[in-house]
Protein backbone atom coordinates (compact mmCIF):
# COMPACT_ATOMS: atom_id res chain seq x y z
CA UNK A 1 0.00 0.00 0.00
CA UNK A 2 2.70 2.32 0.69
CA UNK A 3 4.11 1.85 -3.20
CA UNK A 4 0.84 2.98 -4.46
CA UNK A 5 0.44 6.17 -2.44
CA UNK A 6 3.87 7.27 -2.95
CA UNK A 7 3.50 6.79 -6.65
CA UNK A 8 -0.08 8.66 -6.56
CA UNK A 9 1.06 11.35 -4.45
CA UNK A 10 4.00 11.90 -6.65
CA UNK A 11 2.44 11.89 -9.77
CA UNK A 12 -0.30 14.33 -8.54
CA UNK A 13 2.24 17.32 -7.18
CA UNK A 14 3.99 16.54 -10.08
CA UNK A 15 0.86 17.36 -11.87
CA UNK A 16 0.00 20.78 -10.97
CA UNK A 17 0.22 22.94 -13.77
CA UNK A 18 1.61 25.66 -12.14
CA UNK A 19 2.37 27.74 -15.22
CA UNK A 20 -0.81 27.43 -16.55
CA UNK A 21 -2.27 28.31 -13.09
CA UNK A 22 -0.39 31.58 -13.21
CA UNK A 23 -0.81 32.64 -16.70
CA UNK A 24 -4.71 32.27 -16.03
CA UNK A 25 -4.68 33.84 -12.90
CA UNK A 26 -2.30 36.43 -13.06
CA UNK A 27 -2.66 37.23 -17.15
CA UNK A 28 -5.93 36.09 -17.91
CA UNK A 29 -4.48 34.03 -20.90
CA UNK A 30 -4.40 30.19 -21.47
CA UNK A 31 -0.37 29.62 -21.93
CA UNK A 32 -1.45 26.62 -24.26
CA UNK A 33 -2.52 29.42 -26.92
CA UNK A 34 0.92 31.46 -26.50
CA UNK A 35 3.96 30.56 -28.09
CA UNK A 36 5.15 27.05 -28.24
CA UNK A 37 1.56 26.24 -26.80
CA UNK A 38 4.23 24.33 -23.83
CA UNK A 39 2.93 24.59 -20.04
CA UNK A 40 6.74 24.86 -18.89
CA UNK A 41 8.72 28.30 -17.50
CA UNK A 42 10.37 29.02 -20.80
CA UNK A 43 7.02 29.17 -22.94
CA UNK A 44 5.64 31.19 -20.14
CA UNK A 45 8.92 33.83 -20.37
CA UNK A 46 6.85 34.21 -23.89
CA UNK A 47 4.12 36.21 -22.68
CA UNK A 48 6.49 38.65 -21.65
CA UNK A 49 5.84 38.32 -18.08
CA UNK A 50 9.75 37.84 -16.60
CA UNK A 51 8.12 37.31 -13.08
CA UNK A 52 5.71 34.83 -13.86
CA UNK A 53 8.02 32.82 -15.81
CA UNK A 54 10.40 32.60 -13.40
CA UNK A 55 7.74 31.89 -10.70
CA UNK A 56 6.40 29.16 -13.31
CA UNK A 57 10.44 27.62 -13.01
CA UNK A 58 10.33 27.72 -9.52
CA UNK A 59 7.47 26.15 -8.47
CA UNK A 60 7.82 23.67 -10.86
CA UNK A 61 11.49 22.93 -9.43
CA UNK A 62 10.05 22.77 -5.74
CA UNK A 63 6.65 20.39 -6.57
CA UNK A 64 9.21 17.70 -7.19
CA UNK A 65 11.50 18.51 -4.57
CA UNK A 66 8.77 18.20 -1.85
CA UNK A 67 8.02 14.67 -2.54
CA UNK A 68 11.04 13.11 -3.16
CA UNK A 69 12.70 14.87 -0.21
CA UNK A 70 9.90 13.35 1.83
CA UNK A 71 10.81 10.01 0.48
CA UNK A 72 13.86 9.87 0.89
CA UNK A 73 13.56 10.37 4.46
CA UNK A 74 10.74 7.70 4.86
CA UNK A 75 10.78 5.53 2.67
CA UNK A 76 13.89 5.74 0.63
CA UNK A 77 13.87 2.27 -1.20
CA UNK A 78 10.89 4.00 -3.15
CA UNK A 79 13.52 6.90 -4.42
CA UNK A 80 13.44 6.38 -7.91
CA UNK A 81 9.85 5.84 -8.36
CA UNK A 82 8.84 8.64 -6.70
CA UNK A 83 11.27 10.96 -8.80
CA UNK A 84 9.73 9.13 -12.55
CA UNK A 85 6.21 9.78 -11.15
CA UNK A 86 6.48 13.72 -10.09
CA UNK A 87 8.71 13.56 -13.85
CA UNK A 88 5.44 11.66 -15.50
CA UNK A 89 2.99 13.89 -13.44
CA UNK A 90 4.40 17.18 -14.93
CA UNK A 91 4.87 15.78 -18.81
CA UNK A 92 1.27 13.93 -19.04
CA UNK A 93 -1.27 16.13 -16.32
CA UNK A 94 -4.22 14.79 -15.37
CA UNK A 95 -5.54 18.42 -15.34
CA UNK A 96 -4.80 18.94 -18.32
CA UNK A 97 -5.86 16.03 -20.65
CA UNK A 98 -2.47 14.61 -20.31
CA UNK A 99 -0.93 17.56 -22.42
CA UNK A 100 1.70 19.00 -20.09
CA UNK A 101 5.37 20.69 -20.25
CA UNK A 102 9.23 19.01 -21.19
CA UNK A 103 10.01 17.98 -17.53
CA UNK A 104 12.99 20.35 -17.24
CA UNK A 105 12.30 22.00 -14.37
CA UNK A 106 11.11 19.05 -13.05
CA UNK A 107 13.97 17.29 -13.65
CA UNK A 108 16.73 19.69 -12.07
CA UNK A 109 14.30 19.60 -8.85
CA UNK A 110 14.82 15.58 -8.68
CA UNK A 111 18.51 16.17 -9.30
CA UNK A 112 19.30 18.61 -6.44
CA UNK A 113 17.27 15.78 -4.41
CA UNK A 114 18.96 12.99 -5.59
CA UNK A 115 22.15 14.19 -5.71
CA UNK A 116 23.33 18.45 -5.31
CA UNK A 117 26.09 17.83 -7.41
CA UNK A 118 23.88 16.18 -9.87
CA UNK A 119 21.47 19.66 -10.04
CA UNK A 120 24.89 21.81 -10.09
CA UNK A 121 26.10 20.07 -13.81
CA UNK A 122 22.90 19.96 -15.26
CA UNK A 123 22.86 23.81 -14.48
CA UNK A 124 26.73 24.70 -15.28
CA UNK A 125 25.62 22.38 -18.74
CA UNK A 126 22.76 24.27 -19.18
CA UNK A 127 24.11 27.88 -18.68
CA UNK A 128 27.18 27.17 -20.54
CA UNK A 129 25.04 25.88 -23.85
CA UNK A 130 22.77 28.28 -23.72
CA UNK A 131 25.14 31.09 -23.63
CA UNK A 132 26.93 29.71 -26.50
CA UNK A 133 23.69 28.64 -28.93
CA UNK A 134 20.58 30.96 -27.16
CA UNK A 135 18.26 27.93 -27.20
CA UNK A 136 16.83 26.91 -24.22
CA UNK A 137 15.75 23.37 -25.40
CA UNK A 138 18.89 22.58 -27.11
CA UNK A 139 20.55 23.36 -23.65
CA UNK A 140 18.24 21.29 -22.21
CA UNK A 141 18.97 17.93 -24.04
CA UNK A 142 22.79 19.15 -23.51
CA UNK A 143 21.80 19.27 -19.81
CA UNK A 144 20.35 16.09 -19.29
CA UNK A 145 22.85 14.34 -21.36
CA UNK A 146 25.36 15.18 -19.14
CA UNK A 147 23.77 13.43 -16.48
CA UNK A 148 24.29 10.07 -17.22
CA UNK A 149 27.99 10.46 -17.97
CA UNK A 150 28.78 12.74 -15.04
CA UNK A 151 26.97 9.63 -12.63
CA UNK A 152 28.97 7.32 -14.47
CA UNK A 153 32.61 9.16 -14.55
CA UNK A 154 32.60 11.15 -12.19
CA UNK A 155 30.88 10.38 -9.61
CA UNK A 156 30.76 6.81 -10.24
CA UNK A 157 27.92 5.79 -9.16
CA UNK A 158 25.70 2.59 -10.12
CA UNK A 159 22.97 4.41 -10.52
CA UNK A 160 23.10 4.97 -14.46
CA UNK A 161 19.82 3.60 -15.91
CA UNK A 162 17.60 5.52 -14.22
CA UNK A 163 19.24 8.63 -15.47
CA UNK A 164 19.43 6.87 -19.26
CA UNK A 165 15.56 7.04 -19.04
CA UNK A 166 15.42 10.71 -17.98
CA UNK A 167 17.65 11.93 -20.91
CA UNK A 168 15.20 9.70 -23.29
CA UNK A 169 11.88 11.02 -22.04
CA UNK A 170 13.36 14.28 -22.25
CA UNK A 171 14.61 13.95 -25.79
CA UNK A 172 11.23 12.59 -26.06
CA UNK A 173 9.14 15.52 -25.02
CA UNK A 174 11.64 17.89 -26.72
CA UNK A 175 11.45 16.02 -30.39
CA UNK A 176 9.55 18.71 -32.05
CA UNK A 177 12.29 21.19 -30.65
CA UNK A 178 14.98 19.14 -32.37
CA UNK A 179 13.31 19.13 -35.85
CA UNK A 180 12.97 22.89 -35.73
CA UNK A 181 16.97 22.87 -34.54
CA UNK A 182 17.80 20.33 -37.32
CA UNK A 183 15.63 22.80 -39.78
CA UNK A 184 17.10 25.99 -38.27
CA UNK A 185 13.56 27.22 -37.42
CA UNK A 186 13.76 26.89 -33.44
CA UNK A 187 13.24 30.63 -31.48
CA UNK A 188 16.16 31.28 -29.35
CA UNK A 189 15.23 32.21 -25.87
CA UNK A 190 15.45 35.64 -23.97
CA UNK A 191 15.73 35.00 -20.10
CA UNK A 192 16.15 38.08 -18.80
Amino acid sequence: MKLEIIIIFSYFLGSIPFGYLLTKIFLQKDIREIGSGNIGATNVLRTGNKYIGYATLLLDILKAIIPIIFVKFYYIDYLYIASLCVFLGHVFPIWLKFKGGKGVATYVGILCCLNIYLGIAFGIVWLISFFIFKYSSLSSLLGSLSIPLVNFFILKEEVIFFFIIMFVLIFYTHRENIKRLLNHSESKTKIY
